[in-house]
């Protein structure tokens, strides 16, 4: 029973580390990423992945809200 309870605290505290961000863009396509989308600020552009796990880069002038889900 111990083991279990164990597993379930782990999951639910790996679960939480997962966060998921919503991204609006000026064209107003929002995109659901895993994870806060991170901006180089020597490019302009954010970086994230996903809801499919894909790397993707979008230019910080066509983002026009992050928010996290």
């Amino acid at each position: 029973m111990k083991k279990i309870l164990v597993l379930m605290v782990c999951a639910v505290a790996l679960s939480a580390c997962g966060s998921h961000y919503m991204v609006t863009t000026e064209s107003g396509q929002e995109i659901k990423t895993q994870g806060k989308p991170k901006l180089d600020e020597d490019t302009g552009m954010y970086r994230y992945k996903d809801i499919d796990g894909h790397d993707v880069l979008i230019k910080q002038d066509e983002v026009m809200q992050i928010k996290e889900l």
